[in-house]
């Protein structure tokens, strides 16, 4: 048992570098989700078909596929290499954050988007009544669906979270990366990566009260209107 508590501190190293790759790719999901889900609700021409494909491909295929082809696929290409982007896109750290936050992006907007379809039109036409613009009338609506909004994200950020282990196939030392090398040293499988799991456990656990009191709080701010 002693062993085994002799990884943690190790493994503990990579917490930082996991809640880094974790809280960026949420914020470039965000970003990308409320773009994606405006242009749905506005169902420009042309956009919003090439919206729903990139919902389609991004939703459609592994995380680790993804994490692959923007970490390895950018190389295929000397015009790519030899231009500003290179500086980025030879960084793991970047590509992992990017495609982490790519595909965030796409689930979070079917999240929002499905919530927006629920909510009565009459509220809209109210918005734009009283002379609100098109993101006015979307953030009016997104607080309206906070409710339905929160349990869904909050599953959709322990996800990430999750998801954020991949991040060591492209040789990033976060948690689950520090634990590839300790066993590869040790060969001490069960207690690694069963420490490293207890973590992720102990960070989603944390995760997860934290919506639940954000959720409360939304309720009693709704309750409140």
């Amino acid at each position: 048992m002693t062993d085994w508590f002799s990884y943690l501190p190790t493994l503990l190293q990579g917490v930082s570098i996991t809640l880094q790759i974790t809280a960026a790719g949420l914020l470039l999901g965000l970003i990308i989700a409320l773009t994606l889900t405006w242009i749905l609700e506005q169902n420009i021409p042309v956009l919003a078909q090439l919206t729903e494909g990139y919902l389609l491909l991004l939703t459609g295929t592994p995380l680790l596929v993804q994490i692959f082809l923007v970490y390895y696929g950018p190389a295929q290409f000397d015009w790519i290499k030899n231009s500003w982007m290179w500086a980025y896109l030879r960084e793991p750290m970047f590509c992992a954050i990017l495609a982490l936050g790519m595909n965030a992006g796409a689930y979070t907007c079917r999240l929002f988007k499905g919530a927006l379809d629920v909510i009565p039109k009459g509220e809209t036409l109210a918005c734009q009544a009283l002379g609100m613009n098109n993101w006015q009338t979307l953030s009016v609506k997104l607080r309206h669906a906070m409710r339905r909004v929160i349990p869904a994200y909050s599953n959709e950020v322990v996800l990430v979270l999750k998801g954020s282990s991949l991040a060591s196939t492209i040789s990033i030392m976060e948690i689950m990366g520090l634990a590839q090398r300790i066993n590869g040293q040790t060969y001490d499988t069960l207690a690694v990566f069963g420490l490293a799991g207890a973590i992720y456990l102990v960070l989603n656990g944390v995760l997860t009260l934290l919506f639940r009191l954000l959720e409360k709080r939304a309720l009693r701010f709704q309750t409140h209107q």
